[in-house]
């Protein structure tokens, strides 16, 4: 591989040198980007098209290890670090210029107990793979409306779907989060374990460190709804939100 130039936290140019990133690549299972890779320009492209930004460097791990890694290479070099999950957030976060992206997409497993109603999703996967496979055995969970949002952004952000009435935000439903650390740990994090860190990814946002897996819990749901869409002409507008609020403040959770 090349040297390549790239940004650290505070805005200053190192050089990545190429047999360090050869190196990096033998260490881990994923691959390792450069702007030379074939698909560099498919990897950093996100939902949001009107996002160009290029990362120096891109990481995809396989695996909680790999991450690991990730954070390792990017610490002791004080390197520029965006996470990619589903890179569905309009503002672009999961983007930096000239520093690293670790791109999660490669990381989509959902694991479904259905006696246990459980799911261990990984952070890359979409709602949509989420849904899959827990509807599967009729269960699901609040994850947001649209299926090819992130499960991370949505989970760390607080998240709130159809269900919600009913089941409350994502991170309502939220067990434990397995999180890599700024400082190159693997812990877990729920009501037993740091659960200082627990409150903190339930709705806190980012930058607590690098979520590898969620572990949500399920509800029977399903596998038919009722759904539809009421449209009314804007002169109609004060009079149709207020008959709606009067009916929604009896309207039974399932509504």
């Amino acid at each position: 591989m090349k040297d390549v130039s790239a940004r650290t936290i505070d805005g200053r140019e190192v050089t990545l040198k190429g047999s360090e990133l050869e190196a990096l690549q033998e260490s881990i299972r994923g691959r390792v980007i450069t702007a030379e890779s074939a698909d560099y320009d498919d990897t950093r492209r996100i939902w949001n098209s009107m996002i160009d930004r290029c990362p120096a460097l891109i990481i995809r791990p396989t695996g909680a290890a790999d991450i690991l890694a990730a954070v390792r290479f990017a610490r002791p070099r004080g390197l520029l670090t965006s996470i990619r999950g589903g890179g569905h957030n309009i503002a672009g976060n999961a983007v930096c210029d000239g520093g690293l992206m670790v791109d999660l997409s490669g990381m989509r497993s959902v694991q479904v107990d259905p006696a246990g109603r459980r799911a261990t999703v990984e952070s890359g996967a979409t709602l949509g793979d989420f849904d899959r496979e827990a509807q599967t055995f009729g269960l699901a969970t609040p994850v947001g409306i649209n299926s090819t949002t992130g499960i991370a952004g949505l989970t760390l952000g607080g998240g709130f779907g159809w269900l919600s009435r009913k089941y409350g935000l994502t991170v309502d439903n939220l067990l434990s989060a397995s999180i890599v650390t700024a400082d190159g740990r693997l812990v877990k994090a729920s009501p037993d374990e740091n659960p200082d860190l627990f409150w903190a990814v339930r709705g806190g946002g980012g930058n607590f460190g690098i979520v590898s897996r969620f572990e949500f819990q399920l509800h029977p749901v399903g596998p038919d709804v009722y759904a539809g869409l009421f449209v009314y002409p804007l002169e109609q507008g004060r009079a149709v939100l207020k008959d709606f609020r009067e009916f929604m403040a009896s309207a039974p959770n399932e509504l």
